[in-house]
């Protein structure tokens, strides 16, 4: 097993893996099915592509979304790993070409919609494939009792029976309660699956409630106290993320609206405005968030309370995933549970079920709106245990990062700034190097037509501007630069930061 832990460090620059990571990558490889909850930033996508670049054969990644797939496969690329993506964004010969790459066997890991899996040309490159691994994303999705159930996903089993060879199947998803978990168990018929649940406890999350008289106001003066940081506000309607957006936007704020209501042209185009820093905040409905991996969000602030606690968890879930501190900050008004009652009982209009399951279904869900309601108005219960204590996890408060145990209660209360640590080791940080560094970082996305983050994310920037490694072999030491970065932008780091310390002699 030596050898996951030389593809982590020639691909991923790291020497060590996260909690569960190795215990899911062992099993994959000893070829047991698996089961995986992880949260959101636990690092996920290494438990199956690690085997991929460990096996002979192919991955096949199952995922609903359009933009996590686009943004691994952009990061695999940048790694030195093949990969590929099959969805609805490519053009039909676009597809085709893809296709029949992946018939050739270019690529080592390719992502596809679920709705790919019904193609009669994908089928046909499938069953004349080595397919090693095949990884189910999101895989809560496949639930009809989960939060985002995608009918699409129940026919991932069909596509495995076709195939001549059974590959091993891991399930991964964020967010599962007990019944959600023993539906992708069953619905992908897992054969004996290694289970595991990481723990959904992000430690470097804030988690916020507030009842402020005036909403509005308390956003703007959040807004305005966090300017230089990358934040979303989720809103219950589209009317409300257009007007937030423009008030946002005429206050001089680099905001963007985000629904389901505007053109896939324009969505796309002020995601990607967000993703790439050209735009410090996106305002949005629900339909934005699942897959985003932006790793520098700073805040998810919460206009109207979601409907359920799954909902919450995973959008709130889209802050600080590069693991420094970030606010997870919702403001209550009673009238957002006559909000949600009212989607709930539009959804259950559109469920193709019978009358029996219609009215098991409203119950659960209005459940479910009733256990948020209950987090949104806890004064005595520490949040974060609430959170925990509904996903089966148990934790002893205080957490000293939540409302309620800061007794933060007041409806004026507007939270500060936030306050940045330098990192885990308290690494003494050369701002002017690290500004040096960013701005290499920027010019180099922008020449290459990337996300900063894909580049370097600030914790490798941060540790180069604090070690100031002046040759290739100290590069290699710092954290998160795997052979593939180093040769790509290695020579220009070393020259950036040798430039600079002769400079600091003079």
């Amino acid at each position: 097993m030596e050898k996951i832990y030389e593809i982590l460090k020639k691909y991923y620059g790291y020497d060590s893996f996260r909690s569960g990571q190795e215990g899911i990558i062992k099993n994959i490889i000893s070829g047991r099915d698996v089961s995986a909850v992880m949260p959101t930033g636990a690092g996920k996508s290494i438990c199956y592509q690690i085997p991929a670049l460990y096996f002979d054969g192919i991955t096949i990644v199952i995922s609903p979304l359009i933009s996590l797939m686009q943004d691994q496969v952009r990061t695999l690329i940048s790694m030195g790993v093949r990969a590929a993506y099959l969805n609805s964004s490519l053009t039909p010969s676009q597809l085709s070409r893809a296709t029949e790459n992946a018939k050739t066997g270019m690529y080592k890991i390719i992502y596809a919609a679920p709705e790919r899996l019904e193609s009669p040309d994908f089928i046909d490159f499938a069953c004349n494939a080595n397919i090693s691994i095949l990884a189910v994303d999101e895989a809560h999705c496949i639930s009809q009792w989960g939060h985002d159930f995608r009918p699409s996903y129940t026919h991932i089993s069909d596509f495995i029976d076709k195939l001549p060879k059974r590959p091993v199947i891991a399930a991964f998803t964020a967010t599962a309660t007990g019944l959600v978990k023993r539906d992708i168990v069953n619905e992908l018929h897992l054969r004996d699956p290694y289970t595991v649940t990481t723990g959904f406890d992000r430690e470097n999350l804030f988690f916020g409630v507030y009842k402020p008289l005036d909403r509005m106001a308390f956003l703007m003066d959040y807004v305005a106290a966090n300017e230089n940081s990358s934040g979303i506000i989720y809103c219950g309607t589209r009317k409300t993320v257009d007007e937030i957006s423009m008030i946002l936007a005429d206050n001089g704020y680099s905001a963007l609206p985000y629904h389901a209501g505007m053109s896939d042209i324009d969505r796309t185009k002020n995601q990607e405005e967000f993703i790439y820093d050209k735009a410090k905040i996106i305002v949005a409905t629900n339909a934005f968030g699942m897959g985003i991996d932006k790793p520098n969000v700073r805040y998810v602030l919460h206009y109207n309370m979601p409907k359920n606690i799954e909902d919450y968890y995973q959008q709130a879930g889209r802050a600080g995933r590069d693991g420094d501190p970030a606010e997870c900050i919702l403001l209550y008004s009673a009238r957002d549970v006559k909000l949600n009652e009212y989607f709930i009982d539009k959804s259950a209009e559109n469920e193709n079920i019978d009358p029996g399951q219609l009215k098991k279904f409203i119950e659960l869900e209005r459940e479910k709106l009733k256990q948020m309601t209950f987090y949104s108005t806890s004064k005595t219960e520490c949040l974060r245990k609430r959170i925990l204590k509904y996903f089966g996890e148990s934790f002893t408060p205080p957490c000293n990062k939540c409302s309620v145990c800061r007794k933060e209660y007041g409806s004026d209360f507007v939270s500060i700034s936030l306050k940045r640590y330098k990192n885990e080791q308290l690494l003494i940080i050369d701002e002017a190097l690290f500004d040096r560094l960013s701005a290499y970082r920027a010019k180099t996305a922008l020449r290459l037509g990337i996300p900063a983050y894909s580049v370097f994310n600030d914790a490798v920037l941060r540790e180069l501007s604090a070690v100031k490694p002046m040759t290739i072999p100290e590069l290699l030491g710092i954290k998160g630069i795997g052979e593939a970065k180093m040769n790509r932008y290695g020579k220009d780091i070393v020259d950036i930061i040798t430039a600079y310390e002769n400079e600091a002699d003079f």
